[in-house]
């Protein structure tokens, strides 16, 4: 992950026209998109995380920010592509119920939402990615941490819906609690308490504790008191 002088001088880049700005943006941002699309989108996940990144180069001269804001503006996108794709999804469901001939939508493959539509914009089923830290104990972060992704995701996708995306945005996206609030048209407190719960739920899941108990402890630093 490029520091942050180096994404700022990109997205200055970026905003300029330079292809190679945009790039860096690509490479720093498209994993935990992708991640978050996986769950929201299912089997369209790449194909909705290159709309998201055509509307934003198309609409990066109209934004104005620092690379914190313009991660928080390439999520509310995806979130809003993805919401677009959930539904085209339900109509193409639709259509192979009433006898068309649409043979599968794009969730049915991973079986997250078990074939639920978003309604309003609300998430039916969980969200999540590859936590790093937060409020689990240290030896259930290193599993959720070190994890294959897709394992990690099954894991953060077994929880409740407000929990599981406050989680995904709040830890794997590296949104503030302002921006995910805003995002998800929630209270700043809201939020807080949804990552809190969802942190809390994933260090008691039974399955990140057996891992937890498998995997090797990573050994302390040693530390020198001072004389």
């Amino acid at each position: 992950m490029p520091k942050d002088d180096e994404l700022a001088d990109a997205l200055t880049a970026a905003r300029a026209g330079d292809e190679q700005g945009f790039a860096v943006l690509w490479r720093a941002l498209n994993p935990a998109v992708l991640r978050y699309l996986r769950l929201i989108a299912g089997d369209a996940a790449e194909d909705v995380a290159s709309e998201t990144w055509l509307q934003a180069a198309r609409d990066l001269d109209r934004f104005t920010g620092d690379p914190a804001a313009f991660r928080a503006w390439l999520f509310r996108i995806a979130r809003h592509r993805g919401i677009d794709e959930q539904r085209r999804a339900g109509r193409r469901r639709e259509h192979l119920a009433s006898g068309g001939g649409f043979s599968g939508g794009a969730l049915d493959g991973g079986g997250v939402f078990d074939g639920r539509v978003l309604e309003g914009g609300v998430l039916p089923g969980g969200v999540g990615g590859v936590l790093a830290g937060g409020s689990l104990p240290a030896a259930e972060a290193e599993v959720i941490e070190g994890a294959e992704t897709a394992w990690a995701l099954s894991r953060v996708a077994e929880l409740p819906a407000d929990q599981a995306e406050a989680v995904m945005l709040r830890i794997v996206a590296g949104l503030d609690v302002a921006d995910t609030a805003r995002i998800l048209g929630k209270r700043r407190g809201a939020v807080r308490i949804a990552t809190m719960r969802g942190l809390r739920r994933l260090a008691a899941d039974p399955q990140v504790r057996l891992r937890a108990a498998e995997q090797p402890r990573s050994p302390r630093p040693e530390t020198t008191e001072k004389v």
